[in-house]
């Protein structure tokens, strides 16, 4: 054990410091070395200045040390250097104060021989971000854009955007934009480039919201000889600058098709490179400047595919995941061009489950009558695997493929072999899909039911497998023995039953079961009804309440409504709409392409890109609206009301006999099992409430009950009115995205555009303000040349009832595609003939 006078002498350990008295010793000892240049003096110092970094890093404050660290940075060991800025930059931020005890040494440093020292002292000098303090950072900065050495250069453009960001007139005022501008197109080095580029698109984007000198700088990275002189140097630049340049390149707008194969040409060995990055931001260029030449577009698909299917075999998952992304939005616009290489999309045993199940979308959108039943076979292999989710994903997958070919029949038996594995999350994704294959093939239901029927229904026990074997028994229950049977057990276990989805399935199941085994059916449907009625959720409740009525109004009446003719569907629907689809496609290599959502859906609104619903677009009304003239969002609440019964009815449905009814809604006693003899419905098949003779009254009271009026006769329809649009019309974005999301289309139209009004529109806002000039107001556009995309919405003058176009504008072709959306779809003509004619009328004297 040592002696305790030495153990006083020994150094605390940096991961274990004792507070306030280390950082006493630390700094008498800073002190006692601050100005010496004895032999190992620089060692020493180290030492000391590692300590007070580690304790810095561990949280202990160090600021005391300020005066005595600045002392020894008197030095020309670069490491030493490194460790003051480091120190100085993190305590100048909380401490205004002290920062100006570091402003002589930084100037000093920033004139240094060593052009590594100046560099790294402007650095820190820029770095201080302390306002009081910018009048120091001019001549630095001054002098560092005119330093011989490139890497302080490079450091002195970062330092300017700083400087704009702690005060931006300070940079303006001393013409730092002007000789970015300058090294941007003159500087050797192209790192230099890079950071000018980069520093004047952010501080000319900034700028050119309050100043139109700032817009027409930011249009002149833009031109032809700015765009022309980065591209002929790309191959210098590194993988970050490379990109960066390319993005610039996709908002540049070729002034004819010649200018576009030139751009493509010089950029063809780019999608050789072996960054992902760099093959992704050119594939964006090519696919964004032939999206007016067809045949060149469907050429540009050809040539891409193959450094993308490069890329996704090389590298991480994680890079592999992102291009996958990218060909999985390709695939889905162009699936022929890709269906010859569905190879590339199998499965590896060692990839992470996020990029199996990317691929798995993918073999499903190249599957066609040539390839289909090799990719089958693959698939079917993953039904066994071991990961579940990839496993369900598979079945589905087979299902979707079965969904969309003429030649269905070895799917079908595929499908069918997955019903005798005996693995519940297989059989329960097969019912599913073995549902909605009935649904379009159902040719195919005898094959299909004799395997279903083996199957119990106490064994499948998730809500839309359930649910589906449910609507098989009713639909084909004339062809399955035990379906009357299958169902009366299923009613009464009806209050274990949890999903309402299956509830309803069940309701639908029997009352279908019943018109076609009505003797069987019948003990079954009088408890599903009276179950129904009972039930807590308001759905099961209507819907059971309308069955009800309908078989009290006319057996053959609720027949053709429950169970008309069908016919098979052909189409199912997409879950993301075509307007989605080009709106990621626009976003394309963005996070856009990756979340498959476009970037307004996951961003706050300061960081939104183009295609904003913001109010600073929405709003461009000459005259100020105040807030409440916005137009609210007319949402109607969930169980806000029975749309079955009045107000009055609502509770005299729930007792029987009240109402004075012949046929009063049947009980339940949640408490037992339901049945049949709590209500007369023996005769459900023979109701009726007319006598012979007499014109049935009960259709008055449907009628009444839907607030339907057909008493007055056939006259002549009116001719519609002239439409008055309200000229200060106002609506809030949120409001706008809801109703576009639930309102159809009422009319797609394609007009043109006058020559004048094309050339207008390389100023956006000329449009903006010839529509609101008829009372139509713009809350979105965006977009890039040639193809603009504007959301418009206008309002009546009598009433508030909105309409909302979305307009897609192509310059070169100098047409426009229009979709109408309307409250009142009855005027939503009258409506689209005024705004053609408005748009029509743009640019014309």
């Amino acid at each position: 054990m040592a002696p305790p006078h030495q153990q006083s002498q020994r150094s605390p350990s940096p991961s274990q410091p004792s507070g306030k008295s280390e950082v006493s010793d630390l700094k008498s000892q800073l002190r006692q070395l601050a100005g010496s240049r004895a032999l190992g003096a620089d060692d020493a110092k180290r030492d000391l200045f590692k300590k007070v970094i580690s304790n810095m890093t561990i949280g202990i404050d160090v600021s005391a040390l300020f005066g005595e660290m600045v002392m020894c940075s008197a030095t020309s060991d670069i490491v030493l250097k490194k460790m003051c800025y480091l120190y100085v930059g993190i305590y100048a931020k909380v401490n205004p104060d002290l920062a100006l005890l570091t402003i002589n040494f930084l100037q000093r440093d920033c004139k240094d021989e060593d052009p590594m020292i100046r560099g790294l002292a402007l650095r820190s000098l820029c770095s201080l971000r302390v306002a009081n303090l910018v009048e120091y950072l001019v001549g630095p900065l001054g002098s560092g854009l005119k330093d011989n050495n490139s890497y302080v250069r490079t450091v002195a453009v970062i330092g300017v955007l700083k400087l704009y960001h702690i005060s931006a007139s300070t940079c303006i005022d001393a013409d730092f934009p002007a000789t970015l501008k300058h090294l941007l197109l003159n500087d050797p080095d192209t790192q230099v480039v890079t950071n000018c580029l980069s520093a004047l698109q952010e501080i000319w984007t900034l700028e050119s919201t309050t100043s139109e000198e700032a817009a027409r700088e930011r249009e002149t990275l833009l031109s032809k000889p700015v765009v022309y002189y980065l591209l002929n140097r790309i191959k210098e630049f590194n993988e970050w600058a490379q990109c960066l340049v390319l993005e610039l390149v996709t908002k540049y707008i070729p002034s004819d098709n010649s200018e576009i194969f030139d751009i493509m040409n010089l950029l063809e060995d780019r999608l050789q490179h072996a960054n992902g990055a760099v093959v992704l931001a050119t594939t964006k260029i090519f696919l964004h400047l032939t999206l007016s030449m067809a045949d060149v577009h469907q050429q540009v698909y050809e040539r891409i595919k193959a450094p993308l299917l490069t890329q996704v075999s090389s590298g991480s998952p994680e890079q592999s995941y992102a291009i996958l992304s990218h060909l999985h939005l390709l695939v889905m616009r162009a699936p022929y061009i890709f269906a010859s290489d569905y190879k590339h999309f199998y499965c590896q045993y060692n990839e992470p489950s996020y990029v199996k199940k990317l691929k798995l979308e993918m073999l499903t959108a190249v599957a066609n009558e040539s390839n289909t039943y090799e990719i089958v076979t693959e698939l079917c292999e993953y039904a066994a695997n071991v990961d579940i989710p990839i496993a369900r994903e598979s079945i589905r997958a087979v299902g979707k493929i079965a969904l969309q070919q003429y030649d269905v029949n070895a799917i079908v038996d595929r499908l069918l072999q997955f019903l005798e594995m005996e693995k519940d999350y297989v059989t329960s994704e097969t019912l599913v899909l073995v549902k909605d294959l009935l649904r379009k093939y159902p040719q195919w239901s005898q094959d299909c039911i004799a395997v279903v029927g083996n199957i119990s229904s106490k064994n499948v026990q998730e809500p839309k497998a359930k649910a589906a074997l449910i609507w098989m028994l009713g639909e084909y229950s004339q062809d399955m023995q035990d379906a009357p049977y299958v169902l009366e057990s299923l009613v009464e276990n009806w209050d274990e039953e949890h999903s309402a989805e299956v509830r309803l399935h069940l309701l639908t199941a029997v009352m279908k079961c019943f018109f076609k085994r009505p003797p069987e059916t019948q003990k079954a449907l009088g408890a599903a009804l009276a179950a129904g009625i009972a039930d807590f959720h308001q759905d099961v409740h209507d819907r059971a309440l309308f069955y009800y009525r309908l078989l009290k109004c006319k057996v053959s009446v609720a027949e053709s409504v429950v169970n008309p003719p069908k016919q098979a569907v052909s189409v199912f629907a997409d879950t993301q709409s075509n307007e989605i689809k080009d709106r990621i496609f626009d976003e394309f290599n963005t996070l856009s392409v990756v979340y498959q959502k476009p970037s307004y859906m996951f961003t706050d609104k300061e960081h939104r890109g183009t295609f904003e619903f913001s109010d600073e677009l929405g709003n461009l009304s000459i005259s100020a609206e105040p807030r409440d003239a916005v137009v609210p969002a007319q949402i109607v609440e969930a169980n806000d009301k029975d749309l079955l019964l009045s107000t009055t009815e609502k509770d005299e449905g729930r007792e029987p006999g009240i109402n004075g009814s012949a046929y009063s809604a049947p009980s339940y006693d949640g408490s037992s099992a339901p049945s049949a003899t709590s209500q007369p419905l023996a005769d459900l098949s023979f109701l009726s409430t007319s006598a012979p003779g007499q014109a049935p009254s009960s259709s008055l009271e449907i009628d009444d009950l839907f607030g339907l009026d057909f008493s007055v006769g056939t006259a002549a329809t009116p001719s519609p009115p002239s439409l008055n649009l309200n000229p200060k019309a106002a609506l809030d974005p949120g409001t706008f995205q809801q109703k576009w999301r639930q309102l159809p289309i009422s009319i797609s139209e394609e007009s043109s555009i006058s020559a004048q009004g094309v050339a207008l529109l390389t100023s956006p806002q000329t449009l903006l303000r010839h529509m609101q000039s008829h009372s139509i107001h713009c809350i979105a556009s965006g977009g890039q040349s040639p193809n603009l995309k504007f959301f418009f919405f206008a309002q009546k003058a009598e009433e508030a009832s909105s309409y909302l176009v979305e307009c897609i504008i192509n310059t070169s072709s100098a047409k426009s595609q229009v979709k109408i959306k309307a409250d009142d779809q009855s005027s939503s003509q009258a409506f689209a003939t005024l705004f053609l004619s408005a748009l029509s009328k743009f640019g014309l004297p």
